[in-house]
C-alpha cells in the first residue's frame, strides 16, 4: 500500500518523483489540451500577451501558449518544476513555488491560467481570490477542474464503484475535493471579475485510448487511499481495470470544467 499520509498532492500521493509520474500527466494532458488550447484561442490568447501558467506539470500548454498561439512569454510555475524543459522553448521560465504560500506573488499577467490544479487545494477559495489578484487589467482568468457528471447516480457498475472510491479516497488522503467546481462562475463573479462564462468537456472513455489510460494509472497510484475507504477491494479495482481496458466501459468520464473572466481595465472595483 501506498503512503497516503502526507496530506497534499504531490506528496503523499502522485509525487513527481515518482517513476511514470510525467507520463500520467502527458497522459491527461493528450485528452484535455486540444479543448484547453482552443479555449484560449478563442479568448485572443497570442503575442503581446505573458502569461502564467500554475501547475503547469510537463509544460505541454505552456509550451502552446508560445509555440502556436505565439504569445510573449510564459511563466511556469509548479512545486516541482524538473519535467519542464526551458532551454527548447524561447519564452518560457520557470519559477519552483508552493503557490499557496502568503508570499507568493510573481506579477501580474494578462492570462492566468490553472488546470487541474484548485481542485487538489484544501485553500482553494482562498486561491481563487490569489489568482484572480495576478490578473492584469484588461486579462482574463481561466481555472479548469474537474466534474464528475455520473459516479453519484450512475448505476454501480464496476468502473463507477471504483470512480466513486477514488474520489472519497483522494479527499480523505490529500483534500481533493470537486463538489464546489460547478460554482466556478459565481466565485469569479465575486472576485470583481467580468464576462464570466463557463463550458464542460466530457471526453469518450475509449480502450486503450489516453484518457482511460490516464485512468487506470491513477487508479493504481491511488491505490492505498480507495482501499482505505473500504468501498472497493484490490478484486474490484482489478475488474474495473478491466473492463475500462475493453468495450464492457460505458461509463462518462469526469469532465472538465472551464469558467473565465476578465479584468476591467480600471482593475477591480
Amino acid at each position: 500500500m501506498r503512503d497516503t499520509e502526507a496530506g497534499r498532492y504531490g506528496e503523499g500521493l502522485f509525487r513527481p518523483e515518482e517513476t511514470g509520474e510525467a507520463g500520467r500527466i502527458d497522459l491527461g494532458a493528450l485528452a484535455y489540451d486540444e479543448v484547453s488550447a482552443a479555449r484560449l484561442s478563442a479568448l485572443g490568447a497570442g503575442p503581446g500577451w505573458h502569461c502564467l501558467d500554475v501547475g503547469a506539470g510537463t509544460g505541454t500548454l505552456a509550451r502552446w501558449l508560445l509555440e502556436s498561439a505565439g504569445v510573449t512569454a510564459v511563466l511556469a510555475v509548479d512545486r516541482d518544476t524538473r519535467s519542464l524543459d526551458t532551454a527548447r522553448t524561447p519564452g518560457l521560465s520557470t519559477l519552483t513555488a508552493d503557490v499557496t504560500a502568503p508570499d507568493f506573488d510573481p506579477g501580474r499577467f494578462q492570462l492566468v491560467h490553472a488546470r487541474f490544479v484548485l481542485m487538489h487545494l484544501r485553500a482553494w477559495r482562498r486561491m481563487i481570490a490569489k489568482l484572480a489578484s495576478l490578473v492584469a487589467p484588461g486579462g482574463v482568468l481561466v481555472l479548469s477542474d474537474a466534474v464528475d457528471l455520473t459516479s453519484a447516480g450512475a448505476p454501480a457498475t464496476p468502473y463507477t464503484t471504483v470512480m466513486r472510491a477514488m474520489w472519497q479516497g483522494l479527499r480523505d488522503s490529500i483534500g481533493t475535493d470537486i463538489s464546489w467546481v460547478p460554482d466556478y462562475p459565481y466565485l469569479l463573479r465575486e472576485e470583481g471579475l467580468h464576462r464570466v462564462a463557463a463550458e464542460i468537456h466530457v471526453p469518450p472513455l475509449v480502450p486503450g485510448g489516453p484518457l482511460s489510460r490516464f485512468w487506470d494509472e491513477t487508479w493504481d497510484r491511488a491505490r492505498g487511499a480507495m482501499l482505505a475507504t473500504g468501498q472497493v477491494d484490490e478484486a474490484r479495482i482489478e475488474r474495473a481495470r478491466r473492463a475500462l481496458a475493453s468495450d464492457e466501459c460505458a461509463g462518462l468520464s469526469p469532465g472538465m470544467l472551464t469558467a473565465w473572466g476578465w479584468r476591467t481595465e480600471e482593475g477591480r472595483p
